[in-house]
């Protein structure tokens, strides 16, 4: 982790940094516009970059970090199988680690495996690095692997990731460093879905996740649902490097200006996924800094097809026209958005469907759909709450653009605590929000086939299924890209799901706060903050 400042880095340059930040590029866009300016980058063009700074930065051992999310329940959990949440996937980066991790260019890396092999892309051997421990100081062995796997297969967990194992038709152990996993299908996709947050490994026979035992950075030592997990410094970590922090604290402050005033009151270090508008609450604050990732994170409004309203003809195509996208762009979100067109796969991800336009805002083929569906004039309830980001703002957007056009919608505001337990996939109309996944298949599996854990409009189709399956097999990339295209048409045209901007995640951080990089899994470093940054105190 060494970063170097350019020596002709100038203050010009700051400014130009700062303004494509706050328009939400990424760290690769903001590489490209610095070699195009003739800014001589460090070795591997590594750049520490925030908003107004480039900096050279020296790790530093030792200190104690508080960070706060946005979201937790009494539901939070150390069971990696169950994580739902941010705060969730903080600690469960913190105290365990998966067999590969995605890099900030979203390509998979080794983490507890040394090597990952296949010769048909069924058939899978992953090799373990040597002399990996858990933190109760037993031996990391294909044993561990083999059970952590399959716990996403017993419906007595309640994976969340138990549609996207379900794949896994044969995961044995062939000797303590080697496991072999066979897939139904062909997927060339698994080092990838290896990254993903639920499948860190547990080891062997683990049942009780009151505490965590993993291999991870951090030692677990005081974990309170709902209220606050502490992690202590992990002597025998086996990575050459780190962590640099002697413990963190994690916990959530719901309310977002209360968690920006956290960070300007050095209560905590991090603020994680604040409002844009709270932007301005930070200008002119010099100990304070953001940091922005551009990756695919949205909120959306469900409506149910099984429900109604969303279940007459007309109305969920009816919203979709009365969704003010450009207002919710540049002011609920202060332009740190991309356009959305009502489905998952970003235009960060390389199948994303770039001729699908989303719909105008047309409040007059609204109302022509409203009436169709036999609802114009009636009063349609929403809910929203401050749980999922922006959704406030949106809603009274929706509200707004519905009483212009003679259409009453009441909003249903609700506190952001239980939200998610009791609103979230169960009301007919109300909002969510959707974290970054690094491949359409994961986020098509989790949210939108037939049998998808958080299907949040409740779309079912065969078809959508038989290509789902279809694509994730496929090693023919033209071939691939054609049927995830499709998929996205299906999804923006006949789901309930209306996806109005790919947001831009915004951290508040403390200037005392370093290391912290863009991730393709989301903000705080795809959740993996903790391992990597440290403090200049």
């Amino acid at each position: 982790m060494n970063h170097k400042t350019p020596a002709n880095w100038t203050g010009r340059d700051d400014a130009m940094v700062e303004s494509a930040i706050r328009k939400g590029a990424t760290r690769r866009d903001l590489l490209k516009m610095l070699m195009a300016s003739g800014v001589a980058l460090g070795a591997g063009g590594s750049l520490l970059l925030r908003a107004g700074q480039a900096v050279a930065q020296t790790p530093v051992t030792g200190g104690h970090l508080k960070g706060a999310g946005w979201s937790s329940s009494t539901a939070d959990t150390l069971d990696p199988a169950k994580a739902s949440f941010s705060t969730d996937y903080v600690r469960c980066c913190a105290f365990y680690n998966r067999l590969t991790f995605l890099d900030q260019a979203g390509i998979a890396q080794m983490e507890l495996a040394e090597e990952i092999t296949t010769d048909d892309a069924k058939t899978w051997q992953v090799t373990l690095k040597p002399d990996v421990t858990f933190h109760n100081g037993k031996t990391l062995t294909s044993a561990d692997v083999v059970y952590s796997m399959k716990r996403h297969l017993d419906p007595a967990v309640g994976s969340k990731a138990a549609a996207i194992a379900a794949q896994m038709a044969e995961v044995t152990a062939v000797h303590d460093r080697t496991v072999r996993i066979v897939l139904a299908a062909a997927n060339a996709d698994l080092p990838t879905i290896l990254s993903l947050h639920h499948f860190m490994i547990v080891a062997d026979g683990t049942t009780d996740f009151t505490t965590a035992n993993g291999t991870g950075a951090f030692l677990c030592e005081s974990f309170e649902p709902g209220v606050k997990s502490v992690g202590v410094r992990n002597p025998n970590y086996f990575k050459g490097q780190g962590p640099y922090l002697e413990s963190f604290e994690y916990f959530a402050i719901s309310d977002n200006n209360a968690r920006v005033n956290a960070v300007l009151s050095g209560d905590v270090h991090l603020g994680a996924s604040i409002n844009p508008r709270s932007m301005r609450m930070m200008e002119g604050q010099d100990h304070v800094q953001t940091s922005v990732t551009t990756s695919g994170n949205y909120t959306n409004l469900n409506i149910r097809l099984d429900m109604a309203p969303g279940d007459k003809a007309g109305f969920i195509e009816g919203m979709k026209y009365l969704m003010n996208r450009e207002a919710i762009q540049k002011s609920v979100l202060r332009g740190l958005a991309e356009i959305g067109n009502d489905q998952p796969v970003s235009p960060a991800d390389k199948y994303h469907n770039p001729n699908l336009k989303p719909r105008p805002y047309d409040p007059e083929q609204a109302v022509a759909l409203f009436k169709k569906a036999g609802l114009f004039g009636q009063t349609i309830p929403i809910v929203t709450s401050d749980a999922p980001t922006s959704a406030i703002d949106m809603a009274m957007v929706v509200q707004q653009a519905g009483a212009e056009a003679g259409m009453k919608f009441e909003l249903e505001r609700v506190p952001s605590d239980g939200y998610w337990s009791n609103y979230w996939l169960k009301a007919p109309i109300h909002f969510g929000n959707i974290n970054p996944r690094p491949t359409p298949d994961i986020l098509f599996s989790l949210l939108y086939a037939s049998d998808a854990p958080w299907n949040e409009s409740q779309y079912k189709s065969e078809k959508f299924d038989g290509m789902l399956t279809e694509a994730r097999g496929s090693l023919d990339e033209e071939k691939r890209k054609a049927i995830y295209w499709e998929m996205q048409e299906m999804v923006a045209n006949e789901a309930g799901t209306i996806i109005p901007a790919y947001i831009s995640n915004v951290d508040a951080l403390s200037s005392k706060l370093k290391g912290l990089q863009p991730n393709p899994l989301g903000g705080q470093m795809g959740y993996a903050f903790a391992e990597y940054v440290w403090l200049d105190v």
